[in-house]
């Protein structure tokens, strides 16, 4: 059997293969001691870590495994999965949207990172806290996709009542902008607030991602990350930018455990883009 882990700042994702077959789990990064439990029993796994807590993962396992470059694995974990996908993808930017953003270049026989945004997943539980008290991340997204931003988020059209903007109407002018027309006793529900969150973290990472697919020239932009697992309203919200920007969203199954997929394959000493 061969393992790939991707330990992360908020989840732990792992990935098995054995005849073949691979197989998908995560957990909150706060059971990271019952999962090595987990790993330990598994003899004769060969094991792989990478991610941020990636130390702290093996301070907890009996057998040393083998480790590699964060960066390294997710661009290896997408691959395949573009491979399986949408073969004819060969160079793109990049957006892995976790706890953070990070984007990368990638082509066909080179990758480098280039920036990224502190507004990623960690923002949008960070600020759903601060503004509504909720830290639960399905009930977040729950709640979120049954709010309207219109009340609070500022849109170009507003700003232009009555006029042809020069710019499409439907744009955001100021996320939360429309909140300083607010009456002190207006009382704001919960789902405006949550959806308005997920919008700023949606169009945030969807401008950046477009700014640097421009800048490389290329067209497309994969997109990944923990952020969008069950997240249906973070995805329409960054499709829906990406395009307007002027550029093509790709939405890989899976994504999310594209570290653990590639830390699976290091592990397994041979990646090839013909792996099943």
């Amino acid at each position: 059997m061969f393992i790939g882990i991707d330990a992360g700042g908020t989840l732990i994702k792992v990935v098995c293969m054995e005849n073949k077959s691979l197989s998908f789990s995560k957990f909150p990064v706060t059971q990271i001691e019952q999962v090595v439990s987990k790993i330990n029993k598994l003899e004769g796994a060969k094991i792989c870590l990478t991610g941020g807590k990636a130390a702290l993962f093996e301070s907890f396992m009996i057998r040393k495994p083998l480790h590699i470059v964060e960066f390294e694995a997710t661009i290896r974990g997408v691959q395949y999965l573009l491979h399986k996908s949408d073969p004819k993808q060969q160079e793109y930017v990049l957006t892995n949207v976790g706890t953070g953003t990070s984007i990368h270049h990638v082509g066909s026989s080179k990758h480098e990172r280039i920036g990224g945004t502190g507004v990623g997943g960690g923002t949008l539980l960070g600020l759903s806290r601060l503004l509504t008290g909720i830290t639960d991340y399905e009930s977040i997204v729950k709640l979120a996709a049954k709010g309207v931003r219109d009340r609070i988020d500022l849109k170009v059209k507003h700003i232009y009542e009555g006029a042809e903007p020069p710019i499409p109407g439907d744009l955001t002018a100021s996320n939360f902008g429309r909140v300083l027309h607010f009456d002190s006793k207006d009382e704001v529900p919960h789902e405006e607030l949550l959806a308005s969150v997920i919008g700023l973290v949606g169009e945030t990472v969807a401008t950046t991602s477009v700014l640097a697919a421009k800048s490389c020239g290329v067209p497309s932009v994969v997109f990944i990350g923990s952020s969008f697992i069950q997240n249906n309203l973070l995805i329409e919200t960054v499709k829906s930018y990406t395009i307007l920007r002027g550029a093509f969203p790709i939405f890989v199954e899976n994504g999310e455990f594209s570290g653990a997929i590639g830390a699976l394959f290091s592990n397994n000493l041979i990646f090839t883009k013909n792996s099943s």
